[in-house]
């Protein structure tokens, strides 16, 4: 498939035949090609793959003194009979769009986006991976692109997508400091944009908590620095009793995450009884201290399915055993038995190539 309008420009010589697509880090390398449109006096225009390069920026680029910049995280699979799909593209496209909006930018169109995003895999389907664990990950992303110092919303945008092959992002369980000073986000704010600012915001308390032996923060709402949100950069499970409890997403704080819906679609099919509510760290607590509180999860994109083995509030540390845990790693299973094609799509979620 060739979307109508994109011109293509392809490599003379593939990076690929330097390099093996096992065990790789997350977001280290990058396929041949890239897909690059441009937003100028209110219409899309210069759609084109070419191979995958720098970017010639003026210093006084919007987007690099005022943050409008947004981006998607979605993965692209392989069966064992070496076809290609990505996984649920479409919600991620919505997704864009609604991020685009909250930040004041304009939409991507479909056939820029969807139709754009096949092409470029098409063409660089040789770099998905076929083990267990691995994927493509695709991250489109769009920015400000104005010359100009000033604050108000640019004139100019630059839409860009990148293939990146990758391994396992997490590759052990987790060990998650709940924050209680520094905050992700506020009702009325951006939490449920996927923007730049987000992640930027972030960086400093993730620091401080991997300075005491943690690898990434539950973040707590603004006010009270009692409700839970998110865990990282990934939405958060906890498996107390029989239900499957994640933060609600009515305040607007919170990634409404492609993996975060699918999990919740699978665990009912599992048959947990799922419910979207407020939860405090209290409740957990007092969930742990009455051994109600049996697993405890991330889900993303890169991600996927991470197992939380500590949790730690002020002084009160809750440890998990996650060798005994059952409904995380057969989530997970189910999950990739899907994506790699050795299940039945019954949800459609497969974008085939």
């Amino acid at each position: 498939m060739v979307a109508a309008g994109i011109h293509i420009s392809k490599v003379e010589t593939s990076k690929l035949q330097e390099m093996t697509l096992e065990n790789l880090p997350f977001g280290r390398y990058f396929t041949d090609h890239m897909l690059e449109a441009d937003f100028e006096n209110g219409e899309w225009k210069n759609v084109e793959i070419k191979p995958y390069q720098p970017l010639l920026l003026e210093p006084s680029l919007a987007a690099l003194h005022y943050g409008q910049a947004i981006f998607e995280g979605i993965k692209a699979y392989k069966d064992a009979d070496g076809n290609a799909a990505i996984f649920r593209p479409l919600d991620n496209f919505k997704r864009f769009n609604i991020s685009a909006e909250r930040m004041n930018m304009p939409t991507v169109p479909e056939e820029i986006f969807m139709e754009g995003m096949h092409t470029l895999i098409e063409l660089d389907k040789n770099w998905i991976p076929s083990l267990p664990d691995h994927s493509l990950y695709i991250r489109p992303f769009m920015f400000s692109s104005d010359p100009v110092i000033g604050v108000k919303p640019s004139e100019s945008y630059k839409f860009i997508i990148i293939l990146s092959p990758t391994g396992p992002y997490y590759s052990t369980p987790m060990k998650i400091y709940v924050e209680e000073k520094y905050t992700r986000a506020a009702p009325g704010g951006v939490g449920f944009s996927k923007n730049a600012g987000n992640y930027g915001g972030s960086m400093l308390a993730t620091a401080l908590a991997k300075k005491q032996g943690y690898d990434q923060v539950l973040w707590t709402d603004a006010f009270e620095h009692k409700y839970l949100q998110e865990v990282g950069t990934m939405n958060v499970f906890f498996i107390i009793g029989n239900k499957a409890i994640t933060p609600s997403l009515e305040d607007g704080t919170i990634l409404a995450g492609v993996t975060r819906d699918s999990a919740i679609t699978v665990l009912k099919e599992m048959g947990l009884d799922v419910i979207e509510e407020k939860i405090s760290i209290d409740e957990l607590m007092d969930a742990h201290k009455n051994g109600q509180l049996r697993e405890v999860f991330g889900t993303g994109t890169a991600a996927t399915i991470s197992m939380i083995k500590e949790l730690r509030y002020k002084d009160y540390t809750m440890h998990f055993d996650t060798a005994t845990w059952t409904i995380a790693p057969e989530l997970k299973k189910r999950l990739n038995a899907i994506r790699e094609g050795r299940a039945a799509d019954t949800h459609g979620w497969m974008y085939k190539i």
